[in-house]
């Protein structure tokens, strides 16, 4: 299949593997390229520029197809050494890269110049938008169902896709919501060239998470999920359990009087709490929606190449024998 984005990327499928935290390690970027979608190393996981050189270093081992590595942009009192990440970035090689968080329009230059593409991760049709003008390659168009941070608008995918695809020039991904192959088929009809899948990709073999973590996603339904942070304005989707109940708990009492502090112990230092030491109450970590067409925990191969010839077999059959006045000829569920 070829979309803007497999020639854009160099990739055979259009399937992107997003950054997450604690869980986009060599392994799985590896396993997502070589399986021939787009694998991401998310960048700030690993604690130092360093690290990050030594991460490239160990995925370049692991596979010789393209990857990219994440950069969130987030305000933090203690800023990342941004310069010292994109120079690990570029001395590796690695001419793909994911951002997300704030604009990275500061960091534009830097990447451009070292031949970099970027794809910007947007909630919105105005900041897709902004993402373009700034020089962006593509976008990944975040919708209210994904795991992580959904924005403030609360957009679902099935408005903000196709709002996207009347508004840009550039190409531009599905992210939110996206498992299986009707996922892609879908993203595609609705003008995206791909799709990004996060939470599906937790739920791998090669997820180099505890084992606990891929057990809660097959477990969990799409009623699972609850939306915290909603009063600071930083709302983050993420999967039920104790400590986000807690967490809730403080939100309803304090209201419009909630601070970050007041909800510390749930939401600092939780990750590798729970991806690697598998303590699932430990804290708020992303989920999205999508974990309710989460069933089983395949190899990475087996989950694309699944969603590839079920989305060939969606197209050519189904939807072929729609239009041909045959009806559906097969169900892909």
């Amino acid at each position: 299949m070829k979309t803007a984005i497999t020639e854009l990327f160099g990739i055979e499928h259009p399937i992107i593997q997003g950054g997450m935290h604690y869980v986009g390690f060599a392994e799985l970027a590896a396993a997502v390229s070589n399986a021939g979608g787009l694998g991401i190393i998310t960048g700030l996981t690993q604690k130092t520029p360093g690290g990050l050189a030594r991460e490239i270093a160990r995925c370049r081992d692991m596979t010789d197809k393209p990857f990219g590595v994440n950069l969130t942009f987030l305000p933090s009192f203690a800023a990342p050494p941004y310069p010292e990440y994109i120079a690990a970035i570029r001395e590796g090689g690695v001419k793909i890269v994911e951002t997300a968080g704030r604009s990275p329009e500061a960091y534009m230059p830097a990447l451009k110049a070292s031949g970099i593409k970027v794809i910007h991760k947007c909630t919105s049709v105005r900041h897709s938008l902004k993402a373009e003008k700034i020089g962006c390659d593509a976008v990944s168009v975040d919708g209210f169902e994904c795991g992580g941070h959904p924005g403030e608008d609360d957009i679902p995918n099935m408005i903000l896709l196709p709002r996207a695809a009347d508004e840009l020039k550039i190409p531009f991904v599905a992210s939110g919501g996206m498992a299986d192959a009707r996922s892609l088929v879908a993203a595609l009809a609705m003008g995206a060239s791909g799709m990004n899948m996060g939470t599906r990709f937790i739920a791998t073999k090669e997820a180099p998470v505890h084992e606990n973590v891929k057990q809660a996603l097959v477990a969990a339904t799409e009623l699972d999920t609850r939306l915290v942070m909603r009063p600071l304005r930083n709302t983050e989707r993420v999967l039920k359990n104790a400590a986000v109940e807690r967490l809730l708990e403080v939100e309803r009492a304090k209201g419009k009087d909630l601070t970050i502090d007041d909800i510390h112990e749930e939401v600092a230092g939780v990750y590798p709490k729970v991806m690697i030491e598998g303590e699932m109450d430990a804290g708020a970590w992303s989920c999205g929606m999508v974990v309710g067409l989460i069933r089983d925990i395949p190899s990475v191969r087996e989950l694309i190449d699944r969603i590839m010839s079920e989305a060939e077999a969606i197209i050519r059959e189904r939807l072929g024998g729609i239009l041909d006045g045959k009806g559906p000829m097969r169900e892909v569920a």
